[in-house]
């Protein structure tokens, strides 16, 4: 059968359609942007709602009782374009089979340059009667042909296909990006490339980009930025302003947000052993920013303050200044990484200094610091830097510090890699000079040259630490990250605007470009198996 499911839409009439749904606006500041043209405000308020639990069940509501009007098959199969609004390249897909199947499908436009996408879809079962999925990847204003690949226990297949002619994107980024080959002929590792924080006056989105720069998701978010995905129990959560979480299911319904309060989330996030949220954040009741840690349990929505570094710190904060914007951003901290058994791993951008915290939830403590031993001298924490072993050039406004356990190594050593910015801009310590100390490093963030893949391997037992991997990467003096996968390394260079994938011998395979207002704050590949794939 192929069935043709009119999808047109107009720009600012975005979700929900054909389900009755009810759009409750609440109020929230981003809605409140006195910069944003009357469409998109308009815009603004759809997506306001998008992120409004009572909606989302309404919606959910109206979807079960479509469920039960009639029998849907793959003759029949109930299709709703993006009902809860959280990606505008969906699709609400619903049918039954006789006997136990699974299903993958195929995404076909006419447009040469932009090849199929393929996917399996995620089931509870590998086999399986009823199949409630969201396919993602459809590409705008243009009719998309979807094959569903029903395969059955027996061996046999079926093919079913639809047509669907989706509608313009909510936002103005390219559907195919530039791209350039580099000299490494290895293969790019599966998954979708995951571009956070491309900041816009206008509006906020996640993007998912293909191996090929194809667009293949539009996530709206309310504000800020998003830092990172996490999953957890078959629920995706990501930030959607400077004071929301949001949870969201692999349908895309939001099932939950998070309200932080007197906090302001920055940077990054990441789940604890217990399962709670471990947040960095700024306390808008105290004096200084980006030097806290909160936790969130996510099935209270109870918000704890678990660190304050300034108790930590307090000699090294009091003799700090505040910055160009008034304010006393005396650490900056932009990554956390759980180790388990309550210890944490903090990158500090303005003092380029990487810590570990222990005992996080009781009396934390400083460990110890990865940092340039001249900036903390005649401190009192200069006795808790690790000692450097071998000649390199210490790190410089580092970012996306991520913790690499290695079973074979012994207990005590474990691997810390990140992207280099190789800046050294401290405006809480102005007299600082980063280029006595720092090697090259460059002191204008935008006039840089060089940034660099670093990997450490940090041996707590001797007190050490030592490079044993680097390489050079385009320049960003902020923001940015590096990824790690099975083979190849994910390189996102903010400033430049330029994500690409190096293989294991540094050579670059592929890398994309992108429009930017600001920066492109992190990209990260996600194969988002167990979610919306299997």
């Amino acid at each position: 059968m192929s069935g043709k499911v009119k999808g047109i839409l107009a720009v600012v009439v975005l979700m929900g359609i054909g389900l009755g749904a009810r759009w409750m606006i609440h109020d929230d500041s981003a809605v409140q942007e006195s910069s944003l043209s009357e469409e998109e405000t308009e815009k603004k308020k759809k997506i306001n709602a998008v992120y409004n639990t009572e909606n989302q069940a309404e919606i959910k509501e109206d979807l079960e009782q479509l469920k039960q009007e009639q029998t849907y098959t793959q003759d029949n199969m109930l299709i709703k374009y993006n009902p809860f609004g959280t990606n505008t390249q969906s699709l609400y897909v619903y049918f039954e089979t006789e006997n136990p199947a699974q299903i993958s499908y195929t995404i076909h436009v006419a447009d040469s340059s932009i090849e199929d996408f393929t996917r399996t879809c995620y089931q509870e079962s590998e086999m399986q009667t009823q199949h409630e999925l969201q396919v993602i990847g459809l590409i705008p204003d243009m009719e998309n042909g979807i094959t569903f690949t029903i395969a059955y226990e027996d061996g046999t297949v079926e093919e079913k296909t639809v047509s669907y002619e989706m509608g313009s994107l909510l936002g103005t980024e390219k559907v195919q990006l530039s791209q350039e080959d580099g000299e490494s002929q290895e293969a790019l590792e599966d998954g979708l490339y995951v571009v956070l924080g491309n900041d816009s006056e206008a509006l906020d989105f996640i993007y998912y980009y293909d191996n090929n720069g194809v667009l293949r998701g539009e996530v709206p978010i309310l504000g800020y930025r998003s830092h990172r995905l996490l999953f957890e129990d078959d629920k995706m959560y990501y930030s959607i302003s400077e004071s929301k979480m949001a949870q969201v299911d692999r349908l895309g319904q939001v099932t939950n947000v998070y309200d932080l309060g007197q906090y302001k989330l920055h940077h990054d996030y990441v789940f604890d052993d217990n399962g709670d949220l471990l947040i960095l954040a700024s306390d808008s009741k105290e004096d200084s920013v980006e030097d806290m840690v909160i936790k969130l349990n996510i099935s209270t929505g109870d918000v704890e303050k678990v660190l304050d570094l300034g108790e930590l710190f307090p000699d090294y904060k009091a003799s700090c200044v505040e910055n160009t914007d008034g304010e006393l951003d005396w650490m900056h901290i932009n990554t956390i990484q759980w180790l388990g058994d309550e210890e944490v791993i903090l990158s500090s951008r303005e003092t380029s200094t990487i810590l570990k915290i222990t005992d996080l939830y009781e009396e934390p403590k400083v460990d110890y610091m990865i940092g340039v031993e001249d900036f903390w001298k005649d401190t009192a924490y200069a006795e808790l830097l690790l000692e450097k072993n071998g000649e390199f050039v210490s790190q410089g406004g580092q970012h996306a510090v991520t913790y690499v356990e290695d079973a074979g190594l012994p207990d005590g050593q474990y691997y810390l890699y990140m992207f280099n910015n190789n800046i050294g801009v401290s405006q809480s310590r102005p007299e600082y000079d980063w280029a006595e100390a720092i090697e090259n490093v460059q002191s204008k963030p935008y006039e840089g040259t060089t940034s660099m893949y670093y990997k450490y391997l940090v041996d707590e037992n001797a007190g050490t630490y030592e490079l044993v991997d680097s390489f050079d990467v385009p320049y960003s003096g902020y923001v940015s990250s590096v990824q790690d996968m099975e083979h190849n390394t994910v390189v996102d260079s903010g400033f430049a605007g330029i994500f690409g994938e190096y293989d294991e011998e540094h050579q670059l395979i592929r890398q994309f470009t992108m429009e930017k207002e600001k920066f492109i704050y992190r990209v990260f590949k996600y194969d988002f198996e167990g979610y919306y794939f299997s």
